[in-house]
């Protein structure tokens, strides 16, 4: 017999078993701040998963929430499609002036529906638009989303049987990580070999750190080999900066530490500020074939989410975040090399800025698990990444400070202790 604990029953009883999170954080919760979230019994936990990258600047940030509070407090327009608003200006005008100019960025902006797998979804529309061809090259090990275009990129193969249809039109590319040899040379005899049997593709989409595909930072190297590979072939290049840009690898756009340019990108979650939907997609201006309406969704003039956006660029540049994340990531990857890989010599660490992984796959592909489920009894919720889930993911706020840093780092190393020793 199943026995349903009360305090959860409503949700065992009437919420779809889609839900995922809440089975491997088994809590109702109640309230948030900065870097912790907190239940109904008041117990604090601390957050290393940060809303799968949607809140970088922490739970109700005081800066953010004062914005949104006075904009709904002077009745300030909420819903707009895609008609001008004075909320919107503001935030493509910080944008354009405080993010994009200072990188020497010249692009459009585009409003798609408010999630990053809608963002992807506008990014290939366009690029095939464009380009008039129908493939797009992905990476092995890519997560891009959750709707059709979107999963067809995804490899998560978990998520690609549950579609219920072909997810086509996508060549994968093994990623630079996965075997001995070249892949950008790959991707040029794809193109060259008359016997490929490998259409050209509108455009390459990647993720500069694979964050989902078990935290794999890409080399400076290979991103500009990419780059000058698209820039040869007349290929667009899309980078996926939905969880890994908003200075969460350390710059603001995490294509910025190899100097590069993509033709299109795309952001969803932290541009929202403060954990509200909101993505964008943005191009090259020459790539604005759209005609009005051809590309439209209800909730792309959610105001709202342009005040909190706003206000979090503002709340980034004067807090000198990218500069602590980069301070704070040298202080991370110094604890896992010297206190947590010596726990045992099969452990692997990967990581930059403020997203590492702790790689479990060469002890037994239960071991995060285990660790994810003993860091939650201790007080600090964790998330899994990679090929069988077996890569802890450390995804704190960026707000975080030293001391709450050092406490999840310290919970990581003791929770890893006590599962090697079982």
């Amino acid at each position: 017999m199943h026995f349903i604990d009360e305090k959860f029953s409503v949700f065992e009883n009437y919420e779809s078993n889609v839900r995922s999170y809440c089975r491997k954080f088994p809590a109702k919760w109640d309230k948030a701040k900065g870097s912790f979230l907190i239940d109904i019994k008041g117990k604090k936990y601390l957050d290393f998963f940060c809303g799968a990258g949607s809140l970088n600047y922490g739970h109700n940030n005081e800066y953010i929430k004062k914005s949104i509070i006075n904009y709904m407090a002077r009745d300030g327009i909420i819903h707009s499609l895609d008609m001008f608003t004075e909320a919107k200006e503001r935030f493509i005008r910080c944008f354009e002036e405080k993010i994009l100019k200072q990188r020497g960025l010249d692009f459009k902006i585009m409003f798609p529906a408010p999630t990053g797998t809608n963002s992807i979804e506008a990014a290939i529309k366009l690029a095939r638009k464009v380009k008039g061809r129908h493939n797009i090259f992905a990476l092995m090990g890519g997560f891009h989303g959750m709707t059709l275009g979107a999963l067809a990129l995804t490899t998560d193969r978990y998520a690609r049987n549950a579609s219920g249809t072909i997810l086509n039109n996508v060549t994968h590319i093994p990623a630079p990580y996965m075997f001995d040899f070249n892949t950008v040379q790959y991707m040029e005899s794809l193109l060259e070999d008359d016997h490929s049997g490998v259409e050209k593709p509108a455009a390459l989409i990647i993720e500069t750190t694979q964050a989902e595909g078990g935290v794999y930072p890409f080399s400076n190297e290979w991103l500009k080999q990419v780059r000058d590979f698209c820039t040869r072939h007349d290929i667009l290049l899309i980078c996926d900066e939905i969880q890994i840009g908003c200075a969460r690898t350390g710059d603001f756009f995490s294509f910025e530490r190899a100097h590069i340019q993509p033709d299109i990108f795309c952001m969803a979650k932290s541009i929202g500020g403060i954990g509200l939907p909101f993505a964008i997609t943005m191009f090259r201006p020459n790539l604005d074939v759209w005609q009005p309406g051809e590309h439209n969704g209800t909730f792309r003039g959610f105001n709202l989410a342009m005040v909190a956006a706003k206000a979090s660029l503002e709340f980034m540049l004067e807090n000198h975040i990218e500069d602590e994340v980069k301070r704070k990531a040298e202080f991370v990857e110094r604890y896992i090399k010297e206190e947590i890989m010596p726990l045992d010599k099969r452990l692997l660490y990967r990581g930059i800025g403020l997203i590492w992984g702790i790689d479990f796959s060469y002890i037994n592909d239960e071991m995060a698990l285990a660790c994810c489920k003993e860091c939650f009894s201790r007080g600090l919720v964790i998330e899994l990444a990679g090929r069988k889930d077996c890569v802890l993911k450390l995804m704190p706020p960026l707000t975080i400070s030293n001391d709450e840093l050092k406490e999840g780092l310290d919970i990581i190393k003791n929770a890893i202790i006590s599962v090697l020793d079982r």
